[in-house]
């Protein structure tokens, strides 16, 4: 299934639904050739993509990619048609996990081919499988940001800024909510929560995975802005896309700063729990000298040896009673004097 809206002198027309790429194509030129077209594919499949790299003859090394998903946000160029991978971000406060979810996109004269291999779209909505409601979704839903008629004169070099200004606004919320999450393990790692050590752990993989992907678009980003300077790309965008790079900049450190923190607190956790388990053994070995010095006295004086005046005293039994007693209380003060007990 693909979606395809034309944009004519920045007016969007009706969403078409075709069951082939070939298809959408032929509906979409059968009219002026004034404007531009964007293509939707909510469903990313082999037979789809067989047809994309027939119907524009893609390269070789670009039809192989377009058949493979979990790639790093790139930026390429083959033989006319620009192909870039993006991420878009989700952050699941509940399971404390950040959701990716992999956009292709191809540019070729006036069409943009977005392709998503998730099952997200940009904001995060879930993309519905039936078809009738995937009708109602897109045409309810503002799938791409094309408000500003001036911009879309440009060409498809707008709609693929207005893609990468939406992902990169859906960063920030996922930064605030690993924050969030980074205070609150800050708060158990000094209350001794033992579940500390996991919970930090865990959140550092999702903010590496973060600062992976943002690097990497980062890199994107720096390209099409040197695509600006070489005025492969309209003038009148370099200012958009400065921002773009500018956002992105400020991403990265924000990620790169949470991954440096949560190393730090894993370091302070790590030597609580070591000054904590030394507190514990100062305990342990208090009391086991508490606990030795009446058995070392008890010991002897049940061996019940033949010389051993103390037996036969009077006073034998309550004086070594008394001896177990002050050793074991001495013990204690000493021990509670130097706070190991």
């Amino acid at each position: 299934m693909v979606l395809s809206r034309r944009i004519v002198d920045g007016e969007e027309q009706d969403v078409l639904i075709s069951s082939s790429f070939a298809e959408a194509v032929d509906r979409n030129s059968s009219g002026t050739s004034a404007g531009m077209t964007r293509y939707l594919i909510p469903h990313s499949s082999t037979e789809l993509m067989d047809e994309i790299i027939a119907t524009w003859d893609l390269h070789p090394v670009l039809a192989e990619d377009l058949h493979h998903a979990k790639q790093r946000p790139k930026l390429e160029r083959y033989d006319g048609v620009l192909f870039f991978v993006f991420k878009n971000v989700f952050y699941l406060d509940d399971t404390e996990e950040v959701e990716f979810s992999e956009i292709h996109v191809l540019a070729k004269d006036d069409s943009l081919v977005i392709i998503c291999q998730g099952n997200r779209f940009l904001d995060g909505t879930p993309i519905p499988a039936d078809r009738d409601e995937l009708d109602r979704f897109f045409r309810n839903t503002e799938w791409v940001h094309a408000e500003d008629k001036d911009l879309l004169a440009l060409g498809t070099d707008t709609l693929i800024y207005r893609l990468l200004d939406a992902t990169v606004d859906g960063y920030f919320p996922v930064l605030d909510g690993l924050q969030e999450d980074k205070d609150e393990i800050e708060s158990q790692v000094f209350s001794g929560d033992v579940a500390a050590t996991e919970r930090i752990y865990r959140l550092s993989q999702e903010v590496i995975d973060l600062v992976h992907a943002t690097m990497s678009l980062k890199r994107v980003s720096e390209a099409l802005n040197a695509r600006v300077d070489d005025d492969t790309i309209p003038g009148e965008l370099k200012p958009y896309f400065g921002d773009l790079d500018d956002h992105l900049t400020r991403v990265v450190a924000e990620a790169t700063e949470m991954r440096n923190s949560l190393s730090q607190i894993l370091e302070v956790n790590s030597a609580l729990i070591a000054q904590r388990q030394n507190e514990d053994m100062k305990k342990i070995s208090g009391w086991a000298a508490i606990i030795f010095a009446p058995t070392v006295i008890g010991a002897i004086y049940g061996m019940n040896f033949d010389n051993m005046p103390e037996l036969q005293w009077t006073y034998g039994y309550p004086l070594a009673v008394a001896a177990m007693i002050v050793a074991a209380v001495l013990l204690y003060v000493v021990f509670r004097v130097k706070k190991w007990m």
